[in-house]
């Protein structure tokens, strides 16, 4: 039975034994999975430069609001009738941001996304105060809500400046926002995450977004009133793209494998693992919409002027991401051919972007087959390379000994 008030406690980041995603927590991801839905879908009216813009500013704010509420109930153990209520009111708020991310970044609206914005933040702040009792994180839980709560008032503020001193503000901000916690990292290690739980959270966030991009392929699927055989191929292209994403991030990369911090170079990976998620997470967002964009016009048409530069660029961006999630596993930081490796996975990022320049030029089953066959050689590089290589060594050194007499 819930409490009504439960005093905060540190967990301690060791994983705990049988500490899970909770269904509070998994339907607070749902809402703001939501929210990114709603905040792409001029973004798959206007596959553009513009577009673009408007839409990583925004998919940016939504992801740190998540990750601002995430990073804080993985450390502490807050699951009161108070903490259900802050969290039923955050959700309330990111409605308010997405139902405000229709129009220019100059515009009214855009006003009333970063006033919501700024009451999320405001609310994280006081989460943190509250946190302040326990001596271990009174370092940490200060500087964060000092920080934030910075930023959250020059958000605030800002709703009621108009543009362009109002893109001066967001900058500032976002520069408050984001530093606090990469200035304060080597904080961490006195209140370091939950080495499980957190790595669940950001897989399960994955797995959502990429749910997301079947969901788009299947909007794709269904504009087309007589079925091609590029039609169908680019539709299965699509999908097979997401899940060899899906394959490279939970296995390839480990990406939600434990994090443990126990030093102040385990708190640098752990930022670094982080905060590769946004490029990742932007990447198949915006991947996602240009596949739907493909399918709905494979019949009858091609990509044009931007169009297959944001589509690529978006492929490249996840997979230097997912190259660097990779590198900080725990496993791979003791890989001796970590590196090498990594060298290995960026030059095979940098593919999408020769293909770019001839994609209005292909026809589009066979720029998505493209893209899809450049994964398939970063899931390969990423499980079976290294284990091609010593099979092959192996084999060279027992090839070469003579055979025992019968």
């Amino acid at each position: 039975m819930t409490e009504l008030f439960r005093p905060l406690r540190l967990r301690d980041g060791a994983g705990e034994p049988g500490r899970k995603v909770t269904w509070l927590e998994l339907f607070f991801d749902l809402a703001f999975v939501a929210a990114v839905a709603k905040v792409g879908m001029p973004l798959a009216e206007e596959y553009s430069i513009p577009g673009l813009v408007r839409y990583a500013f925004l998919f940016l704010l939504i992801w740190w609001a998540w990750s601002g509420h995430s990073m804080f109930s993985t450390r502490f153990d807050t699951d009161d009738a108070i903490q259900r209520g802050l969290t039923l009111v955050q959700i309330f708020i990111v409605a308010v941001m997405a139902v405000n991310a229709k129009d220019a970044l100059d515009s009214r609206s855009s006003a009333g996304f970063a006033a919501a914005y700024a009451v999320v933040r405001f609310m994280l702040v006081a989460q943190y105060l509250r946190a302040r009792c326990i001596p271990e994180s009174r370092a940490l839980t200060t500087a964060y809500a000092a920080g934030f709560g910075i930023a959250a008032a020059c958000w605030l503020v800002s709703s009621i400046v108009p543009a362009p001193a109002r893109f001066a503000l967001w900058a500032a901000a976002l520069a408050i926002d984001i530093g606090t916690p990469i200035v304060t990292a080597h904080l961490a290690v006195h209140a370091p995450p939950d080495a499980a739980h957190l790595p669940e959270r950001y897989g399960l966030f994955t797995i959502i977004l990429l749910g997301e991009s079947l969901v788009a392929v299947m909007h794709g699927m269904e504009s087309q009133e007589d079925w091609s055989v590029s039609a169908a191929l680019s539709a299965f292209l699509g999908m097979l793209f997401a899940f060899l994403v899906w394959w490279w991030y939970f296995d390839g990369a480990r990406g939600a494998a434990e994090r443990t911090i126990g030093s102040r170079q385990d708190a640098r990976a752990f930022v670094v693992w982080s905060f590769a998620h946004l490029p990742l997470y932007l990447g198949i967002a915006i991947a996602g919409v240009g596949i739907e964009h493909v399918v709905k016009i494979a019949t009858r048409g091609s990509l044009h002027g931007s169009e297959p530069y944001i589509l690529c660029g978006a492929v490249t961006l996840l997979m230097l991401s997912l190259s660097i999630i990779g590198a900080t596993s725990d496993r791979a930081r003791q890989d001796p051919m970590r590196w090498p490796r990594l060298a290995r996975q960026a030059a095979a990022a940098l593919a999408p972007l020769a293909i770019a320049p001839v994609g209005d030029a292909l026809p589009l089953v066979a720029l998505v087959g493209a893209l899809t066959a450049v994964c398939v050689c970063q899931v390969w590089l990423a499980q079976f390379w290294r284990a091609t290589r010593d099979a092959r060594v192996w084999y060279a050194a027992n090839a070469s000994e003579p055979s025992l007499p019968m």
